[in-house]
């Protein structure tokens, strides 16, 4: 019995110095997301039967918006990799009355993201030479849409961009994926021209 009474006391004071050997450092870590890889910055030219051209990346696709109470030219840039697709909707202007319309709808819809925003900048975008113009809105926080736009000649045509993930938003997850795809928004709007009619 003083044997197995030896042996226990041994094991235990064993145990006792190698755990003794100090606390562990200890911190919780951080939440993971997926390894994002980028691809390479191609562009091709949209030329389909809409008034109006631009490039957009290669690996977006455009489709047709299939929503109710779509119009024609209404499309969708769909980037499958990002879980994010950049609504475009095209309208014919008919009047100055329905031109200011369109514009304060387009400030209203980038505003109504005002709950969740932390920020929304604008800035004019200006092209005289291809009769360009429009507002970008930087929307920063966790809004559904981060990016929206409009284009204009201020006479006879309007398409409205707003770009979406199709996720829960949280910026924090989003936003390196955000910054890349800003720039295709970018070399959309810099390549943008109306088609003479």
């Amino acid at each position: 019995m003083i044997d197995k009474m030896k042996y226990a006391a041994f094991f235990i004071a064993v145990l006792l110095i190698a755990s003794c050997g100090g606390t562990p450092d200890y911190s919780p870590k951080p939440r993971g997301y997926f390894r994002i890889v980028y691809p390479e910055k191609e562009y091709q030219a949209y030329t389909e039967g809409c008034p109006f051209t631009f490039d957009y990346p290669k690996y977006g696709t455009i489709e047709p918006d299939r929503s109710r109470g779509a119009k024609p030219c209404w499309q969708n840039i769909q980037f499958p990799q990002f879980n994010a697709t950049l609504h475009l909707s095209y309208q014919p202007v008919t009047s100055p009355k329905e031109f200011n319309e369109l514009v304060e709808d387009a400030h209203k819809l980038s505003f109504k993201h005002t709950v969740k925003a932390t920020s929304i900048d604008e800035a004019a975008i200006a092209y005289p030479a291809r009769k360009v113009y429009g507002v970008y809105y930087t929307i920063d926080g966790n809004a559904a849409s981060s990016a929206q736009f409009f284009l204009t000649d201020s006479t006879k045509h309007y398409l409205r961009g707003a770009l979406y993930f199709n996720s829960e938003p949280r910026l924090d997850s989003i936003q390196p994926v955000l910054n890349f795809l800003k720039k295709d928004v970018d070399v959309m709007i810099k390549t943008f021209k109306w088609k003479k009619s």
